[in-house]
């Protein structure tokens, strides 16, 4: 017959057992009460102070919008052919964004896709009409001074089609955020 030998009474296990809970114990109520502590004496009771623009930056609405429906057009024909800009503009319309004006474009441009011609309002709108040319457009068309929310979109020569939902979703996140102008900050919320 085997003999099993213990090397320590019951009492003394459970002793053990009250010194292993009650050292947890002590350490959850110190943890608890360093917490409280700090939360009371945190100093950042206001919200961070957003940087503002340098004097002489203009602001800019950088953000995309969420919506084709948020972006308002005017489309413009650089080239002889003739319904152009209508046609153009009916594509727009039919993916949702707010043709404002139809017309002709005074400068003939037959060496170009389309040109953009926008202001600080309407950067990030920008950015999401360059998707649907596959960012094959003239990048001059910033014009800081201007003062309201629509696109002019230039249609030259070279235009063929504008992007379809899937090229221009991939065209979207190949160009990643706006790229603000020079002498331009982003507009704080």
């Amino acid at each position: 017959m085997r003999t099993l030998w213990l090397t320590g009474s019951g009492t003394e296990m459970q002793m053990a057992r009250i010194r292993a809970i009650a050292l947890i114990s002590t350490l959850a109520i110190i943890g608890i009460t360093l917490a409280v502590i700090t939360l009371n004496r945190d100093t950042q009771a206001e919200a961070p102070v957003v940087e503002s623009c340098p004097a002489g930056y203009v602001p800019v609405n950088n953000k995309l919008p969420d919506s084709e429906s948020e972006v308002k057009i005017n489309v413009y024909n650089a080239t002889s052919t003739v319904d152009l800009a209508r046609n153009v503009a009916a594509d727009f319309t039919n993916r949702k964004f707010k043709v404002e004006k139809t017309g002709t474009d005074p400068k003939k441009q037959p060496d170009i896709v389309a040109q953009l011609r926008y202001g600080p309002k309407a950067v990030g709108a920008a950015q999401l009409l360059r998707a649907y040319f596959l960012n094959a457009v003239e990048e001059d068309g910033f014009n800081i001074k201007r003062e309201d929310d629509t696109i002019d979109v230039i249609i030259g020569g070279e235009f063929k089609q504008l992007a379809t939902p899937t090229e221009m979703r991939q065209a979207v996140a190949a160009l990643g955020n706006p790229i603000l102008p020079p002498g331009t900050c982003a507009q704080q919320p």
